[in-house]
């Protein structure tokens, strides 16, 4: 068997370290990731560069990449606070965020890859307790659930507009009083419901006598105008004027003129 030439040995164990070099070296980020950067010999992780985005990139092999998902994602929470009235409230909600891509860097730097349980979900109990605070159970069960889940998202959102993440919406999931007070605040909407229901019949009622009253007024006044104007002399002229009309029916009748009380003709017969 021919040796090898003596070249060959150290170009062989080149390859293989480059191979390894390359392999260390090489970083794949997926979509909807980027990548923070770590200069092992120099400044660190670097924060005045932007972070890697999707794709393959070449980095020092003793250099580090820590990879955080900035799309938008979900994080759930229940949590127990007490209403104004000192009542316990359990309040499921749940919030859209992402990391500020820009500021990836300072993120990892300063709060690191437990941000969402070191920042975020802090800032959601603190601000619902404060929120929920202000409110009776009444209005939680009401149509203030809407304000009121616009008012955590708001102070949500000012707790961590300076903590690098991105708040995008709050969302109240569900609220869920203690039973008494729900079946106290359900009969006491039912009976609101109730007297509104009858008082809108009231107002009905009384719109439809009044409509009445002004009709039979209506009516009377017609009727007295009428009356007024009916004289004795236009009576017997339309007295004549229906006997003439009678008269000139097939039918025979005998019409005597001038023999009723008031002068009107009279008809004798109507065979």
């Amino acid at each position: 068997m021919d040796k090898l030439p003596k070249i060959a040995l150290p170009t062989i164990l080149l390859i293989i370290v480059a191979i390894i070099l390359v392999s260390k070296s090489a970083i794949v980020i997926g979509s909807g990731e980027a990548g923070v950067l770590y200069k092992t010999f120099g400044e660190g992780v670097v924060i005045d560069e932007p972070p890697l985005g999707e794709g393959f990139h070449l980095v020092a092999p003793w250099n580090k990449v820590f990879i955080y998902e900035v799309r938008q994602q979900e994080v759930f929470e229940k949590m127990k606070v007490l209403s104004s009235n000192g009542l316990d409230i359990q309040l499921d909600a749940s919030a859209w965020f992402q990391p500020r891509f820009q500021d990836l860097g300072r993120l990892h730097q300063e709060k690191g890859d437990q941000y969402k349980e070191r920042i975020l979900l802090p800032a959601i109990r603190s601000a619902a307790r404060s929120v929920v605070g202000r409110y009776t159970p009444e209005d939680l069960y009401s149509t203030k659930r809407d304000a009121i889940q616009n008012e955590i998202f708001e102070e949500t959102k000012r707790i961590v507009e300076d903590q690098y993440i991105q708040l995008n919406e709050v969302l109240v999931r569900d609220v869920t009083l203690p039973a008494t007070i729900k079946d106290a605040i359900e009969r006491k909407l039912k009976q609101e419901q109730e007297s509104l229901e009858y008082e809108f019949r009231l107002v009905s009622a009384d719109k439809e006598a009044q409509r009445q009253r002004i009709e039979a007024q209506g009516k009377a006044d017609a009727n007295r105008i009428l009356s007024a104007s009916l004289t004795d002399k236009i009576l017997q002229d339309k007295g004549i004027e229906a006997t003439l009309k009678l008269s000139e029916s097939p039918n025979a009748k005998v019409v005597v003129v001038g023999s009723g009380d008031s002068g009107l003709p009279l008809i004798l017969g109507n065979n």
